[in-house]
């Protein structure tokens, strides 16, 4: 894998970056999974948070491989914290549905969003493990699709709708713009953009949740 000496760092960091999500997503699912009655959903929460666990450990490996003294460090990113802090006052309050839009929507967006830049990268690096990469990538679209499919069976339902669940949704796409620009260094250091990074979450994300009402108020 061709990456210049100087590149080591900032990907390292980036990494721990991911390395830090991927727990918090395994916090998450794994709290959801104690609150759901549905066999099913249980099932597929848990398997979700064995995997983010996994997808953790490969991130760890990935920043002691390529740059070793960087291994244990630990990122302070205030809105990482304030996502967090949201997410455990939203389970205090036994509020399931928002943290399924918090985490398996728009944090796993986020995800879906930084992983297909860094394949993008990797590729052109030549990278080892493009399977196990491939692999990590499906299992965060499954994440992504199984949040989507509750919310919008949620809104069959008539227990949440569109705008109240844009109107959620704002905070929290507040602070993954936020992530991303926080760590506005290394995204300089490998000639990315991080405005662009953050503005193509928004494409992961179910179109509902980011149009604008039609002139009657209907999306």
């Amino acid at each position: 894998m061709m990456v210049r000496p100087d590149e080591r760092a900032p990907i390292a960091r980036l990494l721990t970056f991911l390395e830090q999500g991927e727990q918090m997503a395994h916090d998450c699912a794994t709290t959801q999974a104690s609150m759901v009655f549905e066999s099913g959903a249980r099932r597929f929460l848990l398997s979700q948070a064995r995997q983010e666990a996994a997808h953790a450990l490969v991130f760890k490996g990935a920043v002691a491989w390529l740059a070793p003294k960087h291994l244990g460090d630990s990122l302070c990113l205030p809105a990482m914290e304030a996502y967090r802090k949201l997410l455990h006052d939203r389970f205090a309050c036994n509020d399931l549905l928002d943290t399924i839009l918090a985490e398996q929507v728009i944090l796993e967006g986020l995800g879906e969003a930084i992983l297909t830049h860094i394949e993008r990268g990797l590729e052109k690096r030549a990278a080892p493990l493009g399977r196990m990469r491939r692999i990590l990538l499906r299992q965060e679209e499954a994440h992504h699709g199984f949040g989507r499919r509750w919310l919008e069976r949620a809104i069959a339902r008539g227990e949440t709708d569109v705008p109240a669940l844009q109107r959620r949704a704002q905070q929290y796409l507040a602070l993954s713009d936020a992530m991303i620009l926080d760590l506005g260094e290394l995204f300089d250091s490998i000639d990315e953009d991080p405005a662009q990074w953050a503005a193509d979450v928004r494409t992961f994300l179910p179109e509902w949740l980011t149009e604008e009402p039609l002139a009657d108020g209907r999306y």
